[in-house]
Parts: C-alpha cells; structure tokens; sequence
C-alpha cells in the first residue's frame, strides 16, 4: 500500500499491511495449490492498450436485473453493474487491499468513528455532469434507514451521520469505531449514482462514474457498453466495447468460447477442464479467491430450528468425497465457517467436522429423533456441480438416518425465487474481504443476505465490539468467538472453499488476477485489454 495513496493513521495503515502481508505470503496462492503467476508473466509480455471489442459470459443473469444497486445479489449484477457501470469511494485492488477509488484519499479520527473521504476533483457522471459530495450521500441514503430491504443495509447500519465537507468530501460518523471502513465502502452495492433533485437516488436511467457506458440492456439476456469519455483514471478502460451476456448452461459457455462467440465464460466446466486446457487458443484462469460453497438451513423452520439437528447434519456429509467426485479436487475441504483462510483473523474451529456417521446419530439422538427426513433445494447455478453434491450428501447421510430428498429447482430464477424462500438450499458465496463485512451481511441477526435466519446474541455483541477493537490480539480473539459460534450454532453447512475457474481467450491479456472476488475483483472489463 502507498502511503501517498493511503492517508491513514500509522498504526492502521501498518496492522491492514501486515495483514495483507500475512495472507498474501501464506495462503492467498498456496491454500488451494494454485500459483497466479503464469498469468502475470504472459500479461507482462504486451503493454496495456486501447482499442477492440469484447463478449464476456456470465452465467446468473435474471430478468428482474436492475441498476437499482440495492438489488444486486448476482455475479451478474455485481460485475456487469457493480464493477463495471459503477464505482465506490474505495476498490479491493488486485492483492485485496482497499485503495481509493472516487475518492483520492481517507482518513480516520484516533476512535475510528469519524472517517473523511476526499473527492477526486474533477469527476463526472456518464452524461457529463459533476460528481458531488451530495451525490455521495444520497447514494448512501438509498441503502440507510429502517424502511430498506437494500442487501448493503447492514453495512451502513452503523452511520449515523453522513455530510459533506464542501463539495469536495464526505464525512461518515459511525454509531462505534470501524477499522475495517475502507473496505466496507468498496462494496458493489455502495456505489455512486447521481442524486435526485429533491432528494433520492437517481438509479433508474444507469447513470454513473464507470469505465463503460450503458448502449443497450436486456435483462437477463444481455447487456453492450461503450467506454466512457469521462472516465477519471488515465488511459483506462482500454476495449472501445464490451458486451456482457447471460448463458446459464455451462455446455453453451463451453461451446461459445470454443466458436469464438465469446472471448471469456466465468465457471468453466471442470468435466471438461483437460480438453480447454489443451486448446492453444485458450488460457484457464485458476483463482483462490474467497469463494465458498455452502447448504444453508433455515434456522426458524423445524428441524432445523433445532441446533442437534443441524449439528447431525454437519457430520453426515463427507465433504472430502464431494471435493473429490464432486468438484474434482478444485476445492479445499471446508469446516463450517465461512471465513477463508486468506481473510485476515481466520481460524479453523474445533472439532473439525469430519463425516462421522456416529456422531450424526448421536446429536440425532439428542434431538429426540432416530431418524428425519429433509428436501434439499438445487440448481447448477447455485454453484458449479451443486446437484451432483447434492446427491452425494444424500448417500452420505442415509447412513446416519437422515433423508435428504434432492429437490432439482430451475435455474432461471433460483436468487429470486428458490434462496431465502426454501428452508434448505445451495448457496454460492462470493464471500467478503473482512471477517466483519461478511458477518455484517450474512450471519448478524437481521441482516438482509442471513439466509439462514440465525440469531445468536452472543455473536450480535462480539461483531461490536470486534469492529471497534485496534488491539490486533484482541481483535483475533474475539473473531477466533465469533467463528467457533458459528462453526458450533449456525446453520450454515460450508462444504469447500472454491477456486474461481475460468476460461479465457488468448486475444484478451491482463495484469495478476484480483484474488479475493469473482472476475478480478469485479473489475475485468475496466483491468484488461486486447493481446
């Protein structure tokens, strides 16, 4: 991290370093045996430049896609809308770190509650006009308040207050102390739109601050960009165009990289994986971001309601055997805790959830019960080769007693109409690049993503306290709580902590691939550029 771009106090700007630092060295590109670095030589080899089109395949587009930025749950929101149309104050760059984005430069007060974000001058939306302090705010205010179903609501929970400084700064005053602020502030959903006149968000005509410019949109079909003259980072982006397009069925992604229809697919088919890695003309991307794979159980609904119960069905899947059948060995075994191993103050809880048919049975018991019966909702687009995970935890937990009958849904509308609204379901998590960021979002009680509808008191006054606390040891001790809670208590069945795997056209070249989140940290279209 430069210090010219990072104005800090010390002491945090060296604890997020060494962080950073830790990571990086220990397991961002060792935890799933993957090396980043051929990538980077053969982009090396060619200087970014200008010019040429593109079509990228993402595969969870819906028809109910929206530039609403309180709305977006999809990889295909998040990148095409998130990451692409929009931007934030800050943005996790290609080794996680939180830089500045719209904003030049932030700082914080000695308790961590008052945060200043300097404006980069001379901004500008699509359509020419001025980005202003108000612009920031009223981007904020669309997610805050009691009446907002936004998925960032939890994050921007803990403002208080949000003000500019002139037109050229924003000031956030925080309920308590947030070390990780700089990074809560480059989520996709907190990006910056034009404020309305009097008053509110202006989202509906797709105006913002990105690399790409809105052509044409059709939900859940496709959308076509073109590079924005106003675009406030010198010489970026560099394609003249790029479309993206929604292709679910990954045998069509397949077959239209092969053809040259596309020029990239996320996901590609790991069944398929030795014969694309054959083809001289494509290059397969390999990425231990902070993906994971999980079962989630809602926990207000019997049986999962019962924490025995959820318990027996932690140690009634073998997920080594659905690492090895299921994903092929392009996934580490995970142990029911969502926090990877690169994010900063990640334990691994014990005892370790290992397929144990014993103890299934034995917290069956507990709950009173020799057996139960569940439906397990699935579609291959809540994560690569779910249903076939699926059925292998169905054979794992006939052993113990447990039934799960695999329920097959469909994957066009699987977000809006299967997640959140069946009480066990697949669920692809792109993760968070801060223990607290992720709780906030997915775990705290009431937050708009908890799937799993878990509420643990104890939890709710760790995560608190844990934002707040600049001790390093201290901070770890009380994540190292909130892990074994959740490992112990939710309801969440993590299964592998995933590798982003994609296929690449060799036209396209790039820098090393954003290791925390999908598509280079949701920044492709801006980061690279024709060979």
């Amino acid at each position: 991290m430069k210090k010219e771009q990072d104005p800090l106090r010390g002491d945090i700007r060296a604890d997020l370093a060494s962080t950073r630092r830790q990571f990086m060295g220990g397991v961002g590109a060792l935890v799933l045996g993957v090396s980043l670095l051929p990538l980077g030589i053969r982009a090396a080899q060619a200087a970014p430049k200008q010019g040429g089109s593109v079509r990228f395949a993402i595969n969870d587009g819906a028809q109910t896609d929206s530039y609403d930025p309180a709305t977006w749950q999809s990889s295909f929101t998040q990148v095409v809308f998130g990451g692409t149309l929009c931007n934030a104050l800050t943005e996790l760059d290609a080794n996680g770190v939180a830089v500045p984005d719209l904003a030049e430069s932030f700082a914080a007060s000695a308790d961590l509650k008052v945060w200043t974000f300097k404006l980069r001058p001379n901004l500008k939306f699509h359509d020419g006009a001025p980005v202003t302090a108000n612009d920031v705010i009223e981007s904020y205010r669309h997610h805050m308040g009691p009446k907002s179903s936004s998925a960032a609501k939890a994050l921007v929970d803990a403002i208080v207050d949000v003000k500019g400084d002139g037109d050229g700064a924003v000031v956030f005053t925080l309920s308590g102390g947030n070390a990780d602020f700089p990074y809560l502030v480059s989520d996709c959903h907190l990006v910056v739109m034009p404020a309305k006149a009097g008053g509110g968000l202006d989202w509906e005509r797709g105006v913002a601050t990105g690399p790409y410019i809105i052509e044409d949109s059709q939900p859940g079909i496709a959308v076509k960009m073109k590079r924005s003259p106003h675009y406030h980072k010198p010489g970026q982006p560099y394609f003249d165009a790029i479309e993206f397009v929604n292709i679910i069925d990954i045998a069509a992604r397949t077959n239209a990289l092969l053809t040259g229809e596309i020029d990239y697919m996320v996901d590609a088919d790991i069944k398929t994986l030795t014969m694309l890695e054959q083809n001289a003309d494509i290059e397969i991307s390999k990425v231990s971001g902070l993906r994971h794979f999980s079962f989630s159980m809602n926990t207000t609904v019997a049986p999962f309601n019962n924490p025995d119960v959820r318990r027996a069905l932690k140690y009634a899947v073998d997920r080594e055997d659905i690492v090895k059948k299921a994903f092929l060995g392009n996934a580490k075994v995970a142990n029911d805790n969502p926090i990877a191993p690169q994010i900063a103050f990640a334990v691994n809880p014990e005892p370790v959830h290992s397929y144990n048919i014993e103890k299934a049975k034995e917290y069956l018991a507990k709950a009173g019960l020799t057996s139960v019966a569940v439906n397990l909702s699935v579609a291959e687009t809540a994560f690569p080769n779910a249903i076939d995970a699926a059925l292998l935890f169905k054979e794992h937990a006939a052993k113990a007693g447990i039934e799960i009958n695999v329920v097959r849904e469909a994957d066009d509308g699987y977000w809006d109409n299967v997640w959140q609204h069946k009480p066990f379901v697949g669920v692809d998590w792109l993760g968070k690049p801060t223990c607290d960021s992720l709780f906030t979002t997915a775990y705290a009680g009431g937050a708009p993503w908890n799937d799993t509808a878990w509420k643990n008191q104890r939890f709710d006054e760790l995560l608190v306290l844990g934002r707040a606390e600049p001790d390093k040891a201290k901070r770890q001790e009380i994540y190292a709580e909130m892990q074994q809670i959740l490992h112990d208590d939710g309801g969440a069945i993590v299964i592998a902590y995933a590798l982003f795997i994609d296929a690449i056209s060799k036209k396209i070249a790039h820098g090393p691939i954003g290791n925390m989140l999908q598509c280079d940290n949701f920044r492709m279209a801006e980061r690279w550029w024709l060979a």
